[in-house]
Protein backbone atom coordinates (compact mmCIF):
# COMPACT_ATOMS: atom_id res chain seq x y z
CA UNK A 1 0.00 0.00 0.00
CA UNK A 2 1.66 3.62 -1.37
CA UNK A 3 1.34 6.83 0.20
CA UNK A 4 2.69 9.64 -2.10
CA UNK A 5 3.83 12.49 0.89
CA UNK A 6 3.58 15.57 -1.95
CA UNK A 7 1.51 15.68 -5.27
CA UNK A 8 -0.77 18.90 -6.07
CA UNK A 9 -3.67 17.09 -7.45
CA UNK A 10 -5.70 19.68 -7.54
CA UNK A 11 -4.15 21.50 -10.11
CA UNK A 12 -6.37 22.65 -12.87
CA UNK A 13 -4.29 20.94 -15.24
CA UNK A 14 -5.64 17.44 -13.86
CA UNK A 15 -9.05 18.61 -13.49
CA UNK A 16 -10.17 16.98 -16.39
CA UNK A 17 -8.45 14.08 -15.74
CA UNK A 18 -9.44 13.39 -12.10
CA UNK A 19 -12.29 10.26 -12.52
CA UNK A 20 -9.65 8.44 -14.28
CA UNK A 21 -6.99 9.49 -12.11
CA UNK A 22 -8.59 8.47 -9.17
CA UNK A 23 -9.19 5.24 -10.11
CA UNK A 24 -5.85 4.46 -11.30
CA UNK A 25 -4.85 5.75 -7.93
CA UNK A 26 -6.68 2.85 -5.93
CA UNK A 27 -5.93 -0.08 -9.51
CA UNK A 28 -2.42 1.17 -8.23
CA UNK A 29 -2.85 0.53 -4.57
CA UNK A 30 -2.05 3.84 -3.04
CA UNK A 31 -4.07 4.91 0.55
CA UNK A 32 -2.46 8.39 1.07
CA UNK A 33 -1.48 11.06 -1.29
CA UNK A 34 -0.63 14.80 0.42
CA UNK A 35 -2.45 17.35 -1.69
CA UNK A 36 -0.33 20.38 -1.38
CA UNK A 37 -1.65 23.75 -2.26
CA UNK A 38 0.44 26.60 -3.31
CA UNK A 39 -1.18 29.76 -2.81
CA UNK A 40 -3.78 31.85 -1.92
CA UNK A 41 -6.49 30.86 -5.26
CA UNK A 42 -5.70 27.09 -5.08
CA UNK A 43 -6.27 26.09 -1.48
CA UNK A 44 -10.55 26.37 -1.35
CA UNK A 45 -9.88 23.86 -4.22
CA UNK A 46 -6.98 21.16 -3.07
CA UNK A 47 -10.09 21.66 0.59
CA UNK A 48 -12.94 20.50 -1.38
CA UNK A 49 -10.76 17.67 -3.39
CA UNK A 50 -9.83 16.31 0.00
CA UNK A 51 -12.78 17.32 2.05
CA UNK A 52 -14.78 15.14 -0.81
CA UNK A 53 -12.55 12.49 -0.42
CA UNK A 54 -13.48 12.07 3.11
CA UNK A 55 -17.28 11.71 2.61
CA UNK A 56 -19.32 8.69 4.57
CA UNK A 57 -19.37 7.12 0.74
CA UNK A 58 -16.82 8.29 -0.92
CA UNK A 59 -16.06 7.04 -4.84
CA UNK A 60 -12.82 5.57 -3.80
CA UNK A 61 -13.14 4.68 0.01
CA UNK A 62 -10.13 3.24 0.30
CA UNK A 63 -8.12 6.85 -1.32
CA UNK A 64 -7.27 9.27 1.76
CA UNK A 65 -6.52 12.55 0.35
CA UNK A 66 -4.93 14.99 3.23
CA UNK A 67 -4.55 18.45 2.85
CA UNK A 68 -1.84 20.58 3.03
CA UNK A 69 -1.90 24.26 2.91
CA UNK A 70 0.70 27.30 1.76
CA UNK A 71 2.29 29.88 0.41
CA UNK A 72 5.15 28.47 -1.96
CA UNK A 73 8.07 30.84 -2.13
CA UNK A 74 7.04 31.81 -5.84
CA UNK A 75 4.20 33.22 -4.74
CA UNK A 76 5.51 35.17 -1.73
CA UNK A 77 6.14 38.02 -3.71
CA UNK A 78 1.87 38.21 -4.73
CA UNK A 79 0.76 37.51 -1.50
CA UNK A 80 -2.69 40.03 -0.41
CA UNK A 81 -2.68 41.39 2.58
CA UNK A 82 -5.13 39.08 4.19
CA UNK A 83 -3.10 35.39 3.05
CA UNK A 84 -1.97 34.73 6.64
CA UNK A 85 -5.61 34.79 8.09
CA UNK A 86 -6.95 32.86 5.01
CA UNK A 87 -4.41 30.41 5.44
CA UNK A 88 -5.05 29.82 9.32
CA UNK A 89 -8.51 29.63 8.48
CA UNK A 90 -8.06 26.74 5.69
CA UNK A 91 -5.57 24.92 8.78
CA UNK A 92 -7.93 25.67 11.16
CA UNK A 93 -10.90 23.81 9.52
CA UNK A 94 -9.01 20.76 8.82
CA UNK A 95 -7.60 19.49 11.87
CA UNK A 96 -5.60 16.52 9.08
CA UNK A 97 -3.91 19.49 7.08
CA UNK A 98 -0.17 19.74 6.97
CA UNK A 99 1.43 23.42 6.17
CA UNK A 100 2.81 23.47 2.67
CA UNK A 101 4.39 23.88 0.48
CA UNK A 102 6.65 26.11 1.57
CA UNK A 103 10.19 27.53 1.64
CA UNK A 104 12.80 28.81 0.18
CA UNK A 105 14.27 29.42 -3.50
CA UNK A 106 17.23 31.56 -4.56
CA UNK A 107 17.08 30.01 -8.30
CA UNK A 108 14.14 31.96 -9.10
CA UNK A 109 16.15 35.02 -8.57
CA UNK A 110 19.53 34.03 -9.88
CA UNK A 111 18.94 31.02 -12.22
CA UNK A 112 15.33 31.34 -13.77
CA UNK A 113 15.03 33.06 -17.10
CA UNK A 114 13.53 36.59 -17.21
CA UNK A 115 11.02 34.64 -19.46
CA UNK A 116 10.22 31.11 -17.44
CA UNK A 117 7.01 30.42 -18.22
CA UNK A 118 6.20 28.64 -14.68
CA UNK A 119 6.94 32.10 -13.35
CA UNK A 120 5.25 34.29 -15.84
CA UNK A 121 2.86 36.73 -13.54
CA UNK A 122 4.64 36.49 -10.40
CA UNK A 123 6.58 39.12 -8.50
CA UNK A 124 9.98 37.15 -7.46
CA UNK A 125 9.96 38.24 -3.75
CA UNK A 126 13.58 38.86 -2.66
CA UNK A 127 15.39 35.84 0.15
CA UNK A 128 14.78 38.53 2.94
CA UNK A 129 10.71 38.46 1.87
CA UNK A 130 10.61 34.64 1.30
CA UNK A 131 12.29 34.15 5.30
CA UNK A 132 9.56 36.04 6.75
CA UNK A 133 6.78 34.46 4.91
CA UNK A 134 8.37 30.99 5.99
CA UNK A 135 9.11 31.56 9.58
CA UNK A 136 5.79 32.54 9.47
CA UNK A 137 4.35 29.61 8.08
CA UNK A 138 6.47 27.32 10.15
CA UNK A 139 5.02 29.35 13.30
CA UNK A 140 1.84 28.21 12.60
CA UNK A 141 2.68 24.45 12.20
CA UNK A 142 4.70 24.81 15.91
CA UNK A 143 1.33 26.61 17.24
CA UNK A 144 -1.42 24.16 15.43
CA UNK A 145 0.77 20.54 15.71
CA UNK A 146 1.12 19.90 12.17
CA UNK A 147 3.93 18.74 10.19
CA UNK A 148 5.36 20.78 7.20
CA UNK A 149 6.44 20.46 3.80
CA UNK A 150 9.57 22.16 2.79
CA UNK A 151 10.30 23.26 -1.36
CA UNK A 152 14.47 24.44 -1.85
CA UNK A 153 16.26 25.35 -4.18
CA UNK A 154 19.93 26.66 -4.65
CA UNK A 155 19.29 27.73 -0.49
CA UNK A 156 19.96 24.62 1.78
CA UNK A 157 22.33 26.96 3.63
CA UNK A 158 20.24 29.55 4.31
CA UNK A 159 17.57 26.65 4.96
CA UNK A 160 19.43 25.35 7.77
CA UNK A 161 20.22 28.62 9.35
CA UNK A 162 16.80 29.76 8.98
CA UNK A 163 15.13 26.45 10.94
CA UNK A 164 18.06 26.25 13.33
CA UNK A 165 16.86 29.95 14.45
CA UNK A 166 13.20 29.60 15.20
CA UNK A 167 10.77 26.54 16.88
CA UNK A 168 10.24 23.78 14.69
CA UNK A 169 7.28 21.43 14.31
CA UNK A 170 7.11 18.89 16.93
CA UNK A 171 6.01 16.24 14.10
CA UNK A 172 8.86 17.07 12.29
CA UNK A 173 9.08 18.53 8.29
CA UNK A 174 9.64 16.93 4.96
CA UNK A 175 12.46 18.15 2.45
CA UNK A 176 10.10 17.18 -0.97
CA UNK A 177 12.45 16.44 -3.48
CA UNK A 178 15.84 16.52 -1.95
CA UNK A 179 18.32 18.08 -4.29
CA UNK A 180 21.44 19.24 -1.12
CA UNK A 181 24.43 17.44 -0.76
CA UNK A 182 24.69 14.51 1.28
CA UNK A 183 26.55 16.31 4.07
CA UNK A 184 23.52 18.42 5.35
CA UNK A 185 21.36 15.27 5.11
CA UNK A 186 22.58 14.48 9.20
CA UNK A 187 22.08 18.62 10.42
CA UNK A 188 18.45 18.68 9.01
CA UNK A 189 17.64 15.18 10.13
CA UNK A 190 18.87 16.12 13.47
CA UNK A 191 16.10 19.18 13.25
CA UNK A 192 13.17 16.58 12.50
CA UNK A 193 13.44 16.51 8.57
CA UNK A 194 12.29 13.96 6.59
CA UNK A 195 13.51 13.52 2.95
CA UNK A 196 10.79 12.64 0.11
CA UNK A 197 12.50 10.65 -3.31
CA UNK A 198 11.03 11.56 -6.90
CA UNK A 199 11.18 9.59 -9.50
CA UNK A 200 12.28 12.27 -11.49
CA UNK A 201 15.70 11.58 -10.08
CA UNK A 202 15.89 8.14 -11.95
CA UNK A 203 16.98 10.59 -15.25
CA UNK A 204 20.55 9.36 -16.32
CA UNK A 205 21.36 13.03 -15.24
CA UNK A 206 20.66 12.93 -11.43
CA UNK A 207 23.30 10.05 -10.47
CA UNK A 208 24.14 12.11 -7.67
CA UNK A 209 20.74 12.66 -6.22
CA UNK A 210 20.54 8.81 -6.71
CA UNK A 211 23.77 8.16 -4.83
CA UNK A 212 22.13 10.47 -2.02
CA UNK A 213 19.06 8.65 -1.80
CA UNK A 214 20.51 5.39 -1.51
CA UNK A 215 22.44 6.72 1.36
CA UNK A 216 19.49 8.77 3.26
CA UNK A 217 18.53 7.08 6.83
CA UNK A 218 15.69 4.64 5.80
CA UNK A 219 14.07 5.79 9.07
CA UNK A 220 14.14 9.67 7.12
CA UNK A 221 12.51 8.41 4.21
CA UNK A 222 9.27 9.49 2.10
CA UNK A 223 8.26 8.61 -1.44
CA UNK A 224 6.43 11.48 -3.49
CA UNK A 225 4.99 12.07 -7.27
CA UNK A 226 4.69 15.98 -7.02
CA UNK A 227 2.38 15.50 -9.91
CA UNK A 228 1.99 16.78 -12.28
CA UNK A 229 5.29 17.52 -12.44
CA UNK A 230 8.38 16.05 -12.63
CA UNK A 231 7.88 13.30 -14.85
CA UNK A 232 9.97 10.40 -14.35
CA UNK A 233 11.66 8.54 -17.22
CA UNK A 234 10.54 5.60 -19.45
CA UNK A 235 10.09 2.78 -17.52
CA UNK A 236 9.25 4.51 -14.78
CA UNK A 237 6.06 6.10 -15.52
CA UNK A 238 3.64 3.77 -16.50
CA UNK A 239 0.67 5.32 -15.73
CA UNK A 240 -0.05 8.43 -18.43
CA UNK A 241 -2.91 10.82 -19.20
CA UNK A 242 -2.73 10.39 -23.33
CA UNK A 243 -4.38 14.38 -23.46
CA UNK A 244 -1.24 15.53 -21.92
CA UNK A 245 1.65 12.66 -22.14
CA UNK A 246 3.97 15.48 -20.30
CA UNK A 247 2.12 15.49 -17.16
CA UNK A 248 2.90 13.46 -14.53
CA UNK A 249 -0.29 10.85 -13.76
CA UNK A 250 0.35 10.50 -9.59
CA UNK A 251 -0.55 6.36 -10.23
CA UNK A 252 3.47 6.61 -10.99
CA UNK A 253 4.29 6.31 -7.34
CA UNK A 254 4.26 2.82 -7.37
CA UNK A 255 7.07 2.22 -10.00
CA UNK A 256 8.87 4.95 -7.51
CA UNK A 257 8.98 2.85 -4.66
CA UNK A 258 9.90 -0.18 -7.09
CA UNK A 259 12.71 2.08 -8.34
CA UNK A 260 13.98 3.11 -5.05
CA UNK A 261 13.39 -0.18 -2.83
CA UNK A 262 16.02 -1.30 -6.01
CA UNK A 263 18.56 0.94 -5.80
CA UNK A 264 18.59 0.48 -2.26
CA UNK A 265 18.40 -3.42 -2.36
CA UNK A 266 15.45 -3.99 -0.47
CA UNK A 267 12.84 -6.40 -1.07
CA UNK A 268 9.71 -4.27 -2.00
CA UNK A 269 7.39 -5.49 0.57
CA UNK A 270 9.86 -4.69 3.24
CA UNK A 271 10.37 -0.98 1.84
CA UNK A 272 7.02 0.29 1.38
CA UNK A 273 6.04 -0.91 4.86
CA UNK A 274 9.01 1.49 6.70
CA UNK A 275 7.98 4.38 4.22
CA UNK A 276 4.76 3.85 5.01
CA UNK A 277 5.39 3.85 8.70
CA UNK A 278 7.89 7.19 7.83
CA UNK A 279 4.36 8.82 6.28
CA UNK A 280 2.07 7.96 8.83
CA UNK A 281 4.51 8.77 11.64
CA UNK A 282 4.49 12.98 9.85
CA UNK A 283 1.55 13.24 8.40
CA UNK A 284 -0.96 11.44 10.90
CA UNK A 285 1.08 11.32 14.69
CA UNK A 286 0.79 7.24 14.36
Amino acid sequence: MYFDAHNHLAAPSLAPHLPQILADLTAARVTHAVVNGTEESDWSAVAALCAAAAQPSPPFPQLSLLPSFGLHPWDVGNRSPAWLEALRTHLVSDPRAAVGEIGLDRWMLDRARPDDPRLAGLRRAPLDQQVTAFKTQLDLAVTLDRPATIHCIDAFGLLLETLRSVPLPPRGFLLHAYSGSVELVAPFAALGAYFSFNAAYLAPRHARLRELFKNIPLARLLIETDAPAMLAPNPHAPFSLPADPALNHPANLAASYAALAHLREIPLADFTATVAANSHRLFLGE
